[in-house]
């Protein structure tokens, strides 16, 4: 088991991280256990292609790390400030990303079940 720190919206937290038999991850985080499956296929960008399609104006980027169970939006729609783009599951909890601004939907990066780590690029506005 290892100890860690881990930060998430400016909050820390010291947890215990295990890697069971059968591939999944155990957190600890106080009282509470939770079970993370690990996924090969999950969405990987490079560090260069992060940092070239992240640093966008127009990008909307995972907040969190997360699992997408949902993408509500396809290349061309037109959305208002604040109509839901995407549905993410963390730590349990299902967070739905918004459109920051009124606009057209110029990519998707991702689809449904789709791993993604904070900070990666999710969907582009044109």
């Amino acid at each position: 088991m290892e100890d860690l720190i881990i930060r998430v919206d400016g909050k820390e937290y010291k947890v215990k991280v295990e890697e069971t038999e059968d591939g999944k991850i155990r957190v600890h985080c106080g009282k509470d256990v939770y079970e993370v499956e690990t996924r090969e296929d999950a969405l990987q960008f490079t560090d260069e292609e992060r940092e070239r399609i992240g640093g966008r104006e127009n990008v909307v980027k995972a907040p969190l790390p997360g699992t997408v169970v949902e993408v509500k939006v396809k290349k061309g729609d037109t959305v208002k400030a604040n109509d839901p783009l995407i549905k993410l599951v963390a730590m349990k909890m299902e967070n739905e990303i918004t459109a920051p601004k009124s606009g057209k939907i110029k990519s998707v990066w991702v689809k449904k079940k789709d791993s993604v780590n904070r900070g990666d690029p999710l969907i582009e506005m044109e």
